[in-house]
């Protein structure tokens, strides 16, 4: 077992894992946890977030959903979505999901299965301390179309492309508006307050697309 905690968050690490035991994990664990876990190649990473990690989550939802109104695009948020493939023995919990373009195929659905519905549009991955799971591969090979990882200072987006990510400047999502500029608005935050932030947010926003 390694282990790894910062202020932000801990990460534990658990090799030689095999994917049944992985799922019995989950199944035992259930959903009144916290803990975000991760599986690839007989490894189980267990984040736990703390407050930092979760203010920075909470904000960038915030922001992403201010974006899909003023777009005039439909979301289901979709949270820490257990992710889980059984013919690529492949598993993830992304801090935040969304499904945005795919969002009138599990508007109604209470359960999402990746075999039968599409993976999430767009997941966020807050990262303060190093993953120890590839998950641009991880990701990369559930199909999902978006990926944006936050690691305290720099937001990165990698959109799918022959089943391989690339970075983007922007993304293909909320063109043209600049989303990688989104840290400066989590550090007003800290000096204005969430809700005075996420209202020029907004008017940021509408500058952009206007």
């Amino acid at each position: 077992m390694v282990a790894i905690v910062t202020p932000e968050e801990s990460r534990v690490l658990l090799q030689g894992i095999s994917w049944q035991t992985f799922k019995a994990m989950l199944a035992d664990m259930a959903d009144e946890r916290n803990t975000r876990l991760a599986y690839e190649k007989g490894i189980v990473e267990i984040m736990t977030p703390q407050m930092p990690h979760e203010n920075s989550n909470r904000l960038i939802e915030s922001f992403v959903l201010v974006l899909c109104e003023e777009f005039g695009l439909e979301v289901k948020s979709a949270g820490s979505l257990t992710m889980t493939r059984d013919d690529l023995e492949h598993g993830a919990e992304p801090d935040s999901s969304y499904y945005i373009q795919n969002e009138l195929l599990v508007r109604n659905k209470e359960h999402i299965n990746l075999v039968s519905d599409p993976p999430p549009d767009l997941v966020l991955e807050v990262e303060y301390s190093r993953p120890k799971i590839d998950k641009l591969s991880l990701y990369a090979s559930m199909g999902v179309p978006e990926f944006w990882r936050y690691n305290g200072t720099v937001l990165r987006i990698y959109t799918l492309s022959g089943g391989k990510y690339s970075e983007a400047e922007i993304s293909p999502t909320f063109i043209p508006v600049r989303v990688k500029d989104i840290p400066n608005f989590i550090i007003e935050s800290k000096k204005s307050g969430q809700i005075a932030t996420i209202r020029n947010f907004r008017t940021w926003v509408k500058q952009q697309i206007s």
